[in-house]
């Protein structure tokens, strides 16, 4: 039984702040041997934050993700085994208010360098209808508001921000390694301007702007690229969307043109083939890259994010 989602709202820092050294202090007399493998070993919270510290890491860091493959991150609880590798570690990457469990662990943690990638960049609040090409003809307000949305890391350009002070925090603990990470780093953020490019060409002439999916998890991406992403279920993808909001999507989906309704791979497809089935509409995945599995379409960040351009693409009618 999944555990419903919990979003707390937090207040949003610049990169400028985020990147002042006082929460990114750390020691590196004693931190490749912290955790007991010979490198620098780095808990990340869950496949975004991992993919990052092995990227910018390389060969110089052993990465241990909290949350398993399939696993729903927002579901996460902690294990007394997961809190005493968290203590063992010389450092842990986290995104605060997506994993209430992870937040309070490293609060409670000694662990000297705790990095937190919602700092890293700005974030925003997002409801129901995401976007700069709203619907006029939809009144519905977000049933889901006043949280910030965590999912930074589907906007390329964000990504990179966090990517940029995760490489200078791992410079600052492990500074025998620093003109490696400072190479890293480097090179990842050239990949997400690249990344960035693909979707701002392959998204500026479409036949609509508009696409629904079952939860609002591609606000800042819709934002990025002149979308309106219109939500079925806001920000919590295991609620179920009122009568009237089922009503107010069809209606919205004929008058904009929209063809299809985006499920996730880890979340239930019930509602959204529901909906696409009354207003005979297609369905299609729109992953949102909380986890590599078997069913993902792409084994890495980079080849998921271009199956989502394809499948937005394809949706919206690329010209």
């Amino acid at each position: 039984m999944n555990v419903r989602r919990r979003l707390i709202p937090a207040a949003a820092a610049t990169a400028a702040t985020a990147l002042g050294i006082a929460t990114l202090s750390a020691c590196s007399d004693d931190s490749a041997a912290a955790g007991g493998t010979g490198k620098f070993d780095v808990v990340a919270s869950f496949y975004p934050m991992a993919f990052l510290a092995e990227q910018i890491g390389g060969d110089h860091v052993h990465v241990t993700s909290l949350t398993q493959p399939g696993q729903e991150p927002h579901d996460l609880e902690i294990s007394a085994k997961q809190t005493a590798q968290l203590q063992e570690s010389d450092a842990v990457l986290y995104l605060k208010n997506l994993q209430p469990s992870v937040d309070d662990a490293v609060a409670q943690s000694e662990i000297k360098t705790k990095i937190d990638a919602a700092s890293l960049t700005t974030l925003e609040e997002h409801g129901n209808e995401v976007g700069g090409h709203a619907a006029e003809h939809d009144t519905h307000e977000g049933e889901e508001s006043g949280g910030k949305d965590p999912h930074i890391w589907l906007d390329p350009v964000r990504y990179a921000e966090v990517a940029q002070g995760v490489g200078t925090a791992f410079e600052k603990a492990d500074p025998d390694h620093a003109a490696d990470y400072k190479k890293n780093t480097a090179a990842l953020v050239k990949k997400l301007d690249g990344l960035d490019k693909q979707f701002k060409d392959g998204l500026a002439n479409t036949r609509t702007k508009v696409f629904i999916t079952t939860h609002a998890a591609f606000g800042y991406l819709a934002e990025r690229y002149g979308l309106t992403e219109e939500a079925i279920n806001g920000l919590d993808p295991e609620s179920e969307p009122s009568a009237a909001r089922v009503k107010d999507l069809e209606k919205m989906a004929e008058a904009d043109g929209v063809t299809t309704v985006f499920y996730e791979t880890l979340v239930s497809d019930k509602t959204a083939k529901t909906i696409a089935r009354d207003a005979q509409l297609k369905t299609d995945v729109l992953d949102p890259i909380e986890g590599i599995t078997d069913q993902s379409r792409g084994n890495d960040y980079f080849s998921v994010q271009e199956a989502n351009l394809k499948a937005l693409q394809s949706a919206l009618g690329s010209k």
